[in-house]
């Protein structure tokens, strides 16, 4: 975030955005940060012993495990990115020996990681014949956990492969066919111990998304993740906006000697934008709006929106009207960053 970057409460545990295990985020609670729970608390309350308990101290509990794998290309990207957005912690690529490892430092972690997604594929070949122990010693411990199997037909692997002009990782020196069959009998095994397998091969993203939600959204309705940008027109669109509007509409504060040097942010300088005709309607109306806007998003599975709201300078208008919608939207329970993009730069 800038230094012009704000968070909106939602009530919620703002930590709770989604981490993944590639050093992004700092290390918190045995080294694994926090996520958010969602509600559904730590599982089946399955108990675990680390070995290190206090006398009378409460045995930590176990958290629930979900282990992605399957066919390269066939989305196992996605899957995790979908069980990221749902408020699992998610490890990509670990090794499968230090499975029950990260599920012993989630127990650690009072509470603060209760589900875990882990990707396990070919990528980590040589650790592959681990997995099955890591299995086992899982089920030693009580640990409930699930296999989710990423599956597709030769023809959309290859096509995949094809498309992004990117080799299979076993091919070696043969032809994508040949690593795709490699595969195949490589997983075969795991493919059988699956409880859930999933042929994404005439599923586009948003499909895969939504059968991932049906199985483990619940009753909940998947969280959607706004910002909220104010910027100047007169130094360019934001690239990565999903939505844009203009408050050019409205009388410009800078033309108004007392308000120029304050920005949106300033109390005097929000009450002359609000005061001013349509402002407070528009304000109303954009964000039944984006009510209507972000249940679309949520169907199609878009758990990430950028709103772009836009003035001349992006000083004052913008930043007044970013600010108030931001808190419109925090308010029903979307979690909300404002960033005030050009403030500061004239």
């Amino acid at each position: 975030m800038t230094e012009h970057e704000t968070r909106q409460d939602t009530g919620q545990d703002a930590g709770a955005a989604a981490a993944r295990a590639t050093g992004r985020d700092t290390a918190q609670d045995a080294g694994l940060g926090t996520r958010q729970d969602d509600g559904d608390g730590t599982g089946d309350g399955a108990q675990v012993s680390t070995g290190k308990e206090t006398a009378g101290a409460p045995e930590a509990a176990i958290p629930e495990l979900v282990i992605i794998s399957g066919m390269s290309g066939a989305g196992r990207s996605t899957a995790a990115k979908c069980l990221e957005d749902l408020g699992w912690f998610v490890v990509d690529n670990l090794p499968p020996a230090l499975i029950p490892t990260m599920v012993e430092l989630g127990a650690r972690s009072q509470g603060n990681v209760a589900r875990i997604a882990v990707v396990v594929d070919v990528r980590g070949r040589r650790f592959f014949d681990n997995l099955r122990e890591s299995l086992a010693d899982l089920d030693a411990r009580g640990v409930t956990r699930r296999i989710v199997f990423l599956e597709s037909s030769e023809e959309a692997l290859v096509r995949r492969f094809e498309s992004v002009r990117r080799p299979h990782p076993l091919q070696g020196d043969g032809r994508i066919v040949d690593g795709i069959a490699a595969e195949r009998e490589l997983l075969r095994e795991l493919r059988g111990d699956a409880d859930l397998v999933i042929d994404t091969s005439s599923l586009n993203v948003h499909e895969l998304r939504a059968k991932m939600d049906a199985q483990f959204a619940g009753d909940e309705e998947p969280e959607l993740r706004a910002t909220v940008m104010s910027f100047g027109f007169k130094y360019g669109l934001p690239v990565d906006a999903d939505l844009v509007v203009d408050m050019r509409f409205l009388p410009n504060p800078h033309w108004v000697p007392e308000l120029r040097p304050f920005t949106g942010r300033n109390e005097e300088v929000a009450a002359y934008v609000f005061n001013q005709p349509g402002a407070k309607e528009f304000l109303d109306r954009y964000a039944e709006l984006l009510r209507l806007i972000a249940a679309g998003y949520r169907r199609e599975g878009k758990r990430y929106v950028t709103i772009a709201v836009g003035c001349t300078g992006g000083k004052h208008r913008s930043v007044a009207m970013s600010e108030k919608l931001a808190a419109r939207l925090a308010a029903e329970g979307v979690e909300t960053v404002v960033v005030h993009r050009d403030m500061g730069r004239e």
